[in-house]
C-alpha cells in the first residue's frame, strides 16, 4: 500500500470563525482523511472551547466534497453503540460514504468521569471496548426489518433498526485503537484498520530509536493476531496518530524532518500518518507554512 497522510482536526474553534476553513482548507491541500476527537473535553483544552465530534463532522461532511472523514477516536466512556450507530449510519449517508470510524478502549481522563461514574478499571474498559465494537458491529450490518436484540454484560438493543444502513457496505469501516492482546484481536476481527499512537511509556524518557522498536513489535503482534483469526495483516490499514511519540513535534520543523519520519514509518508497515491541524499555543503548534508543504510535497517525496 502507498503511503497516505491525514491530519486531526481539534473541534476547539468556532464552525464560522475558523472551523469551518480549516476543514476545507484540509482538502484542498489533499489530505486523505480528515478526522476529529470524540471527546467532551480533552487535556489542556477542558477549560476552553471544544465542540462535539459528531455534528463537527456533520458539518465538515456539508462543506467538503472528497475528503474522508472519522473519529480518533471514539470511545465507550460516554458512548452507547445502540445510539451511536443511529448518528453514524446518518453521518454516512450525509457524506455520501465517507465516513470512517475510529474507536478505542478510553482512558481515566475527564470523558471517564463526567457521566458521574467511577473511572473503569484497565480490565472493565477492555470488556466494555469488546462488547461495544461487537454490538456496533452488528447494529451497522444487520439492516433488516426485525432489527438487532442484545442483552451482554454491559450494554443492550432491544429490536434496535437501522434502515436503510450504512452508504458504505457491509458498514463504514472501523479503525480500531489497539496496542495490548485483546484490543490487536478484536482489530483483527472488526477492524477495516488499526491505529496505534506508540508506546506511551517512552513519550517522556524513550528515544525515537526505541519508539521504532515498539511499534515495530505491535505491528508484528497485529500479525499474528490476524493470522490466528485467518486474516491476511497486509490488507489491513495501519495508522500511526503522531504527536505521542518521543518525536513529539519534531517531524512538523521542516519537510525533510517528516519525510525523514514519515519514510522509517512507512518501513515498519505503517499506510497512514496522521498529523495534528496547528494549534497556536499548545503542544501541537507548527508553523503553518511547513505544515501546507508537508501536506503538499511529502508524500511525492517518499516515492
Amino acid at each position: 500500500m502507498s503511503l497516505r497522510l491525514s491530519t486531526v482536526i481539534l473541534p476547539y474553534r468556532r464552525w464560522h470563525d475558523g472551523g469551518r476553513d480549516a476543514w476545507q482548507r484540509a482538502e484542498q491541500l489533499g489530505f486523505h482523511t480528515a478526522y476529529t476527537y470524540d471527546h467532551l473535553s480533552w487535556r489542556s483544552f477542558r477549560d476552553g472551547p471544544w465542540f462535539g465530534a459528531m455534528p463537527t463532522l456533520t458539518a465538515a461532511a456539508g462543506v467538503t466534497e472528497r475528503m474522508r472523514l472519522g473519529t480518533l477516536v471514539t470511545s465507550p466512556n460516554f458512548r452507547h453503540p445502540v445510539t451511536l450507530a443511529k448518528e453514524l449510519i446518518s453521518l454516512d449517508d450525509i457524506s455520501g460514504g465517507r465516513i470512517t470510524l475510529g474507536i478505542g478502549a478510553g482512558g481515566n481522563g475527564f470523558d471517564a468521569t463526567v457521566l458521574g461514574q467511577e473511572p473503569w478499571t484497565p480490565r472493565e474498559r477492555a470488556d466494555r471496548f469488546a462488547e461495544c465494537v461487537s454490538l456496533l458491529d452488528r447494529l451497522l450490518t444487520e439492516d433488516g426489518t426485525n432489527g438487532v436484540s442484545y442483552t451482554g454484560d454491559f450494554y443492550s438493543a432491544h429490536e434496535a433498526r437501522n434502515i436503510p444502513g450504512c452508504v458504505q457496505r457491509p458498514r463504514l469501516p472501523f479503525a480500531v485503537a489497539a496496542t495490548g492482546p485483546r484490543g490487536l484481536r478484536l482489530a483483527a476481527r472488526h477492524g477495516q484498520a488499526w491505529v496505534t499512537t506508540g508506546d506511551p511509556k517512552l513519550y517522556e524518557t524513550g528515544t525515537p530509536e526505541q519508539s521504532r522498536r515498539a511499534l515495530r513489535d505491535q505491528v508484528e503482534k497485529l500479525g499474528k493476531a490476524c493470522a490466528d483469526a485467518g486474516r491476511d495483516a497486509n490488507a489491513m490499514d495501519k495508522i500511526l496518530l503522531t504527536g505521542f511519540t518521543p518525536d513529539r513535534g519534531r517531524p512538523l520543523e521542516s519537510l525533510g524532518a517528516f519525510v525523514d519520519f514519515a519514510g522509517k514509518h512507512r518501513e515498519l508497515g505503517f499506510t497512514e500518518i496522521v498529523v495534528h491541524w496547528p494549534v497556536p499555543d499548545s503542544d501541537f503548534a507548527a508553523d503553518e507554512g511547513v505544515f501546507e508543504r508537508i501536506a503538499t510535497e511529502a508524500v511525492a517525496q517518499l516515492g
